[in-house]
């Protein structure tokens, strides 16, 4: 496959990745000169109509999503045989590649990834698209640690680790699903969710939770087996983060998170109230009496009746005296400081949220507005606006905002900041070359290069009628994408025809042929000939492929067939 040329556009080089359904290549757009995966489906699968279709249909949908945390798709296409998606090409290497190379993983940055990954399934779910099959393969780490999932709405693959059902076809890979789907029942945000809770438990200890000799075995224990909490596994496990992996890998879809916001809020409270009031304190401890960095944690521990002596020093001199501490002593000690912690941590977190002063107001939507029309209008609501990202966008003019966070109807306190997403349009490209395209395919072709067609103007010419003689900007120049882009295509006045071979033929067929190419039959003369038969046209004016003006007359000799032969006249015979 590799050196094969797509579409006219996409050239092949090397193979670079291979899953269930599908073999991934590295490939250069030569249109817009750069380098893209493109993922082709495997022959076996050509000729299932309902999955070609769902492929096709799925793969559109997800293209039309733009979010840093997933892998865009720029195209989808077929051509013979071969169903083709036109993917980002990420440096870097899988999740799954990741865990098997370096095993548990730290918890910030289990954070960290499932922050990145829960944002990318809040966007496609709020764009009305669930993924069906979250796991470490189908994640994405580039060298600077960002994650970005791939395969949304084609994540049906087919391999060993996949259940189908009757109806649907494949609903997703078995030690990553949830306990609906292992039934084959209703899917919605919430199986996403459940799966992010399942790649978070192997990020946090190396494993999954669930294994077994063969797909049905582990989906069963999807549905009926308990799991085993991460801290029994691992030592430094945060018990807010397990309780977070738990309440995303409840077995009940209504137990857990509503939302990818609502896990993503839980993960940020966990990163902020570590950070403020102390990770060895509020997220250390797995039973052990050792923190996530493997230090002691003194509020971690639990046996405090084991036997051991309190070291109290004495202030009057520097000598130490050991004696028994009193029981309900080190209760009210062990009390005291776990109610310091509690009450800390309700003073920071009403802070955060505003609960100890501030009058409640809906945010409006500031789409649409420029930054400075935000400001304004922010005041007004004693509300700050702060400039976030320059962000690509279709649908909003470059220099107005195009999203918000808080989004607008969410209840907040007066002078709290909200952050806005600045348009720069389409961004920028080369312009291509339209020269010697045809008129009729001109659309299609700016579309895929990301302009738009303007003005359509005539000239004399000497090119086929319709061809592009010129064109306004000129080719390679850099432009807003959706820029217009003006062309002139020859009126084909001045164009040649080329001359038909028609000897031989009829000369109703060589009349057609004639006219077909542009010319006009001329004389047509009439003569006796041995080779052709009665009604072929024996001669030509111009030979075969001879470069006429257009219009030209041509004249014909057309055969009378054998010419008679002559007769001698009778004798007479005088009279006696």
């Amino acid at each position: 496959m590799a050196n094969k040329v797509l579409a006219g556009r996409y050239e092949l080089f090397e193979r670079i990745g291979e899953g269930g359904m599908s073999v991934v290549y590295k490939a250069k757009d030569k249109l817009l000169n750069r380098f893209v995966a493109i993922k082709i489906l495997k022959p076996q699968f050509i000729n299932d109509h309902k999955f070609i279709d769902s492929f096709r249909r799925e793969s559109q949908a997800a293209a039309s999503m733009s979010h840093p945390n997933i892998v865009n798709i720029y195209d989808v296409g077929r051509e013979g045989n071969i169903h083709y998606i036109v993917m980002e090409l990420i440096e870097g290497r899988t999740l799954s590649d990741y865990i098997k190379a370096q095993g548990a993983m730290s918890y910030p940055k289990v954070i960290a990834l499932s922050k990145q990954i829960a944002a990318a399934l809040s966007f496609a779910h709020k764009n009305h698209i669930i993924h069906r099959d979250v796991k470490p393969h189908n994640v994405m780490i580039t060298p600077n640690g960002t994650a970005k999932i791939t395969d949304f709405g084609i994540a049906k693959a087919v391999n060993a680790a996949t259940i189908v059902d009757n109806t649907d076809g494949i609903i997703g890979s078995v030690h990553y699903f949830s306990p609906e789907q292992a039934r084959g029942g209703y899917v919605d945000e919430k199986s996403d969710i459940y799966s992010l809770g399942i790649v978070m438990y192997e990020m946090l200890t190396g494993r999954v939770p669930f294994d077994g000799d063969n797909p049905v075995n582990i989906a069963l224990m999807h549905i009926n087996g308990e799991m085993v909490p991460p801290s029994r596994l691992i030592g430094g496990v945060p018990p807010a983060l397990e309780h977070i992996i738990m309440k995303c890998t409840d077995k009940y879809p209504v137990n857990r998170y509503a939302s990818a916001d609502e896990l993503i809020e839980a993960l940020n409270n966990l990163e902020f109230v570590g950070s403020v009031v102390g990770k060895s304190v509020l997220m250390g401890g797995n039973g052990n009496g050792r923190d996530a960095y493997g230090g002691r944690n003194p509020i971690a521990e639990t046996d405090y009746d084991d036997g051991e002596e309190y070291v109290e020093e004495d202030p009057r001199d520097k000598r130490k005296h050991k004696k028994p501490m009193d029981k309900k002593k080190k209760i009210a000690i062990i009390g005291g400081s776990a109610a310091a912690g509690v009450i800390l941590l309700v003073v920071v977190l009403g802070l955060i949220f505003g609960w100890f002063g501030g009058k409640e107001i809906e945010v409006p939507s500031f789409k649409n507005m420029t930054y400075e029309e935000a400001q304004e209008a922010a005041e007004l609501l004693d509300l700050k606006i702060k400039k976030g990202e320059d962000v690509v966008s279709e649908d909003v003019e470059k220099g107005r905002i195009v999203s918000q966070d808080p989004e607008a109807g969410t209840t907040i306190k007066t002078g709290s900041t909200i952050k806005v997403n600045i348009s720069i349009g389409l961004g920028e490209g080369s312009v291509p070359d339209l020269t010697g395209k045809m008129e009729n395919e001109l659309s299609s072709y700016l579309d895929a290069a990301g302009f738009k067609l303007g003005s359509v103007s005539e000239r004399a010419s000497d090119e086929p009628e319709g061809t592009v003689i010129d064109q306004d900007p000129k080719p390679g120049t850099e432009a807003e994408k959706g820029t217009e882009i003006n062309v002139v295509v020859s009126d084909g006045s001045k164009a040649k025809a080329s001359m038909p071979f028609v000897t031989g033929m009829t000369l109703n067929e060589a009349s057609s042929a004639i006219l077909n190419a542009g010319l006009t039959v001329g004389t047509v003369s009439y003569d006796y000939s041995n080779t052709y038969a009665n009604g072929e046209v024996m001669w030509q004016q111009y030979e075969g492929n001879a470069q006429k003006e257009r219009g030209t007359s041509v004249k014909l000799i057309v055969s009378k067939g054998k010419k008679p032969e002559e007769t001698a006249a009778p004798s007479e015979t005088p009279e006696d």
